[in-house]
């Protein structure tokens, strides 16, 4: 009941994870107007995933759960029945609260999973949300005909299932050993490495929740039809996620998270690179981008669990909230440059390859932060 619990929650993330970009056409907002509603949403992840950390600790990874499957399930079902950009940006900002402790929470519990290595773990689980983002616009595109609220309804559907599967389910409580202590919050915030991981899930957020919002927007300014670009969205970029996180998980069986992590940016900024100067080709980049971007948030959140032993949900919920961060002002930077008519949306989305760049280069650094106390361990 735990791997199904898990897998659900990571599967119901999956699904709104893709929501925004898939409805985004629908909507017909302008460029600035999508930014602010990306915004919405984002901030509303920055919020949950920041409060989550701690709840978790003290309160339960149950708690969380079935708080944030609510929240999801309750704006779901709302959606369909609202117009306008305010209600539509408010509801997208209840949605993000939802999300972001969903995934803090989640991901958390992926770690009483045991069995192998914790990246591989985080990564098998993981895989599931590639399932779920898969099915967003694949489902919208083929089975509902671009219907916003019939893809509504069966997100609300998924979301209120798995909520009725988590109130059911049995989780284990937090303990005196895994409690967040107020004591620790110094020791754990002057690690340079939770720093840097937190950064490099800000620059990788940017990119991978970035082109769930906004490929298909980029695509049809493109020339290429609303199904066609949600089925690009579906197949090859959610598609490329599921792929790499099931090659993935073999992977770090043999070679350091550290590793794949600087191969996995380098192949970010080489394929995003690609999809947006050679749009005849896009879907063969789009999928190298989905491979290349699988293993990074599982990695990411493996390495934080294994450097942080003590209070590991607080300080995923600090890592997994400077990610968030990194889509607000993504998000904003986006919706600025695209313009009213999403005229420079191409332009715009050159964020891309330059936060894999940057990726690389903070990863880079974080390996010489990891050698460092093993040489001293070494010496001594």
């Amino acid at each position: 009941m735990l791997i199904a619990a898990a897998i659900l929650a990571i599967f119901v993330y999956g699904v709104i994870a893709a929501m925004l970009g898939t409805l985004l056409p629908t909507f017909k907002f302008t460029g600035p107007e999508s930014g602010s509603i990306a915004l919405a949403q984002s901030i509303g992840l920055v919020i949950a995933s920041l409060s989550a950390g701690p709840i978790i600790d003290n309160k339960g990874k149950k708690t969380a759960l079935v708080s944030g499957l609510f929240l999801i399930a309750a704006v779901l079902w709302a959606l369909p029945n609202v117009a306008g950009f305010t209600m539509v940006a408010v509801l997208l900002f209840i949605l993000g609260l939802g999300g972001g402790i969903i995934v803090t929470a989640a991901n958390a519990l992926v770690g009483d999973i045991k069995y192998g290595n914790r990246s591989t773990i985080s990564n098998l689980m993981n895989l599931f949300f590639g399932v779920g983002s898969m099915a967003t616009p694949l489902l919208s595109a083929n089975l509902f005909d671009n219907n916003a609220q019939s893809l509504c309804y069966f997100a609300a559907v998924m979301a209120s299932i798995t909520f009725v599967v988590h109130m059911a389910t049995k989780m284990p409580p937090p303990t005196g050993e895994q409690g967040f202590k107020v004591a620790e919050i110094g020791l754990l915030v002057s690690r340079p490495a939770l720093w840097l991981l937190s950064l490099i899930l800000f620059m990788y957020v940017a990119c991978e929740v970035g082109v769930f919002n906004w490929l298909s927007s980029y695509l049809i300014a493109k020339g290429v039809p609303e199904a066609e670009a949600q089925n690009i969205l579906g197949w090859r970029f959610a598609g490329g996620l599921v792929i790499g996180r099931v090659l993935a998980a073999g992977i770090l069986t043999r070679i350091p998270g550290i590793t794949v992590l600087m191969g996995a940016a380098a192949a970010m900024a080489a394929s995003t690179y690609w999809m947006l100067a050679d749009p005849a080709s896009a879907g063969i980049a789009v999928l190298c981008a989905g491979i290349a971007m699988a293993p990074v948030f599982p990695t990411v959140l493996g390495l934080v669990g294994d450097a942080f032993p003590v209070a590991t949900a607080t300080a995923m919920g600090i890592v997994i909230t400077c990610g968030w961060i990194g889509l607000t002002v993504s998000s904003s930077i986006i919706g600025s440059i695209a313009g009213e008519d999403k005229s420079n949306l191409p332009a715009a989305l050159n964020i891309f390859p330059i936060c894999s760049v940057i990726m690389l280069v903070l990863l880079v650094v974080l390996s010489m932060v990891q050698k460092k106390p093993a040489a001293s361990a070494a010496r001594a």
